[in-house]
C-alpha cells in the first residue's frame, strides 16, 4: 500500500479508530445539521443563555418549550455556535457555552 499511494504522490499512514464517543455524538448531532433545524430565531437568546458555561437542560428550560429549543442546540452544536465537549456522552446536564466565548479566551 505504501508503494502504491507514494506512487500516486500521496503520503500512507495508519491510525486508530475514532473514539466510539465521539462517533456516536458527531452521528447524533449529524441529525441536526439540516438549516430546518437552524438556531435561526434562536441563535441571539442561545449565545446570550450561554454566555456562561452552564448545563444545558437548565438553559433550555428557561428557554421555554424543550420540544422546540432542544433541536435548535443541537444545530448550534453542529455547527459551533455552542461549544461542548464530545469525547464525553452529551446527556441533558453537559455544560455548554457560546463557542465565540472560548475563542476569546484562548
Amino acid at each position: 500500500m505504501t508503494a502504491a499511494a507514494e506512487a500516486a504522490g500521496w503520503r500512507y499512514r495508519f491510525t486508530e479508530p475514532p473514539d466510539p464517543v465521539l462517533v456516536a455524538n458527531v452521528r447524533w448531532l449529524a441529525g441536526y445539521r439540516h438549516p430546518r433545524r437552524g438556531a435561526g430565531p434562536w441563535l441571539p437568546t442561545l449565545m446570550a443563555a450561554f454566555g456562561s458555561p452552564r448545563p444545558a437542560v437548565e438553559a433550555v428550560r428557561e428557554l421555554g418549550d424543550p420540544i422546540a429549543v432542544w433541536p435548535a442546540v443541537f444545530h448550534a452544536f453542529w455547527s459551533g455556535v455552542l461549544s461542548v465537549r464530545l469525547d464525553e456522552p452529551l446527556h441533558v446536564r453537559v455544560i455548554v457555552s457560546a463557542a465565540r466565548q472560548e475563542a476569546e479566551e484562548a
